[in-house]
């Protein structure tokens, strides 16, 4: 009887939560056909993404952190306290050195870039960081990486929920789309700290402070731990194309960077299955960010990427899609091509070569499977 109990109150909650998210979600779908016509609407849509948002915080609110960690999504995801959950999953807890230096991370990302505390706080992780990787001792590298990874995790979830915040409140996302980052992680388990803690620093902040860990990270000799966790931030990646420009900005920075990291990763790799795993990490890249560089802003008044550092990339985003099997180079340059023509005001990346080496090749292709019906 007592289980029983338990079951349903347990369930109650879920229950409730996604009767609420289906409701809101059929909801903006139907005002947002309508809410270019009529301004009333409109006003109506955001007073709906408005109340999602506050009843998400609202309905967590209600549940101590120890209830939280036993309840399931639907989709299994476990409701965990997000810092905790960082340190268990990290191993960054088994040593001091491990735990001081993921406190100096964690306050960087905490603290207003005005305060004079940010600048020592900041120099005394990066102390840190050069110390260890200074001591040439695997033991030592190995709590950078932990630390540094899980770092660029956090940063990328708070980035994700700063701009979310700044999204929902102009009206720019649709509610399902907001809900599946949502869902992801953003404010699933992660409430409390990674949305409630950077509502006082802006998106701009958080990207650069990305930015900065990414330059750790392969400092240290980790770039293809880098590659992989930011190919696999897709929800970033949606939610980046219509950010502000100095968001977007440090993120093509970050974008450019680890594309020019990844161009040497698996060249030695002879093993099948990892070399198997490094070029779906690069398919990943590819169909992650190539939007994002296509959509976002580049520098119109003042340039993020100086024109040899664009045409680099062009040249190793052609040479990343040619090691790729004939249909995922169809699967990257088609959406390459529905993005770069969606943007007419960006002439960049030009991949035209690739595109048209496909075509040669696809036509090859064409010829020979006549040839042999013959």
């Amino acid at each position: 009887m007592g289980m029983m109990e338990n079951s349903a109150t347990i369930m109650a909650p879920l229950l409730l939560r996604n009767t609420v998210k289906s409701v809101l979600i059929y909801a903006d779908k139907s005002l947002l056909n309508l809410a270019g016509k009529y301004k009333l609407l409109e006003i109506i849509r955001y007073l709906i993404v408005t109340a999602f948002l506050f009843f998400l915080r609202l309905f967590l609110s209600f549940f101590p952190s120890n209830y939280l960690h036993s309840l399931k999504s639907d989709d299994g995801y476990t409701f965990k306290p997000t810092q905790s959950s960082y340190i268990a999953d990290s191993g960054i807890g088994d040593s001091g050195i491990g735990r001081s230096l993921w406190q100096l991370l964690v306050s960087v990302n905490d603290i207003p870039v005005s305060s004079t505390k940010y600048g020592i706080v900041r120099s005394l992780a990066e102390r840190l960081i050069e110390g260890n990787n200074r001591e040439d001792v695997e033991a030592l590298r190995e709590v950078n990486r932990r630390v540094l990874s899980a770092a660029f995790s956090r940063t990328i979830c708070r980035v994700e929920a700063a701009l979310i915040e700044l999204g929902t409140g102009s009206g720019q996302f649709r509610l399902d789309r907001v809900f599946r980052t949502v869902r992801d992680g953003v404010w699933s388990g992660r409430v409390r700290e990674d949305v409630s803690s950077c509502l006082g620093n802006s998106a701009e902040k958080l990207a650069a402070e990305l930015l900065w860990l990414t330059q750790k990270l392969v400092g240290c000799g980790f770039e293809e731990e880098a590659v992989e966790r930011w190919a696999s931030a897709s929800n970033l990646a949606q939610l980046s194309v219509v950010a502000e420009n100095r968001v977007q900005g440090s993120l093509v920075k970050v974008s450019a960077f680890l594309f020019r990291q990844m161009k040497d990763i698996g060249l030695e790799e002879t093993e099948g299955g990892n070399k198997e795993r490094l070029m779906q990490t690069k398919m990943k890249m590819l169909i992650t960010w190539l939007p994002f560089l296509c959509r976002g802003n580049n520098g119109t008044d003042i340039p993020v990427l100086s024109l040899s550092e664009r045409a680099e990339l062009e040249k190793i985003l052609e040479d990343a899609i040619d090691m790729l099997q004939h249909e995922e180079q169809e699967q990257v340059l088609s959406l390459w091509l529905h993005n770069f023509t969606y943007c007419p005001s960006s002439d960049w990346p030009n991949l035209h070569a690739s595109y048209a080496r496909w075509c040669t090749s696809s036509r090859k292709l064409f010829f020979s499977s006549i040839k042999d019906v013959k």
